[in-house]
C-alpha cells in the first residue's frame, strides 16, 4: 500500500454494521482514498465497553462484512498488540509498514470535543489528517473551534474537514439490544454479519 491514499477506521465493531460500511465508503469517495483499513480495537481507551465481545469473533464479522469491496481491508494489528487501543500506536505502526502512504483518521463528530484527551494528540494530528463525517442530527455551526480545546492551528483545520454525507442513523448498540430482545437486524448488518452472529449466538444476553 505504499504511496497510497490510506484511510484508517477503528472501532469496537461490536457487530459492524451498514453505518460503518457507508462512512468508508464516502471517505474513499469524498477524499480519493486508495484503501480504507477497518481496525478493530482491544479495548477502547475512552469508553466502558462491559459487553465487548472476543476480539476474534469481531475480526472475522469485519472481514465477512467487507469481503467483496475490493478497497477494504481490515488489521488484527491492536488485537494482537492486546490492552488498551491507543490510536497513536496503531498509525505509527501502520507508517512503519506504509512509509510513503499518506494517512487519513476517519471519525464522527461526536468525537472531536473528545480528540484533546487522545494519547500523544499533537503527534498524531501531525503524523495523519482527520477527516470528520457528521453523525446524524449533528449541527456543525453548533460546535466553535474554542470547543475542541487544543492549540492553533489544529482546530481550524479540523473544523474545516468536516463532511457532511450520506448518513444511516444506526448503532452498534441498538443492534445488539435488538438482537437480545429477539428483534430483526435485517437490514441494519450485511447479511454474512447477521449470519455470523446468528451461528455463534452472540449478544443473546
Amino acid at each position: 500500500m505504499n504511496g497510497y491514499n490510506i484511510g484508517i477506521l477503528g472501532g469496537t465493531f461490536n457487530p459492524i454494521h451498514i453505518g460503518h460500511l457507508i462512512l468508508a465508503q464516502s471517505a474513499v469517495e469524498d477524499f480519493e482514498l486508495n484503501r480504507v483499513v477497518f481496525v478493530p480495537c482491544a479495548s477502547p481507551p475512552h469508553k466502558l465497553a462491559p459487553d465487548l465481545v472476543d476480539g476474534r469473533h469481531r475480526l472475522d464479522m469485519v472481514s465477512s462484512a467487507i469481503a467483496s469491496n475490493p478497497v477494504f481491508d481490515v488489521s488484527d494489528i491492536e488485537l494482537r498488540r492486546e490492552g488498551v487501543s491507543y490510536a497513536i500506536d496503531t498509525v505509527k505502526a501502520l507508517s512503519a509498514e506504509n512509509p510513503d502512504s499518506r494517512f487519513f483518521f476517519i471519525v464522527g463528530s461526536d468525537m472531536l470535543p473528545q480528540l484533546y484527551e487522545w494519547r500523544n494528540i499533537y503527534e498524531l494530528l501531525q503524523r495523519c489528517r482527520f477527516i470528520t463525517f457528521a453523525r446524524p442530527g449533528y449541527d456543525a455551526k453548533g460546535v466553535s473551534a474554542s470547543d475542541l480545546n487544543l492549540a492553533a492551528p489544529w482546530p481550524e483545520r479540523l473544523m474545516q474537514d468536516i463532511t457532511v454525507s450520506r448518513q444511516f442513523d444506526v448503532s452498534s448498540t441498538d443492534i445488539r439490544y435488538r438482537i437480545a430482545e429477539g428483534l430483526s437486524i435485517q437490514y441494519l448488518v450485511p447479511p454474512e454479519v447477521e449470519m455470523y452472529i446468528n451461528e455463534h449466538n452472540l449478544y443473546l444476553t
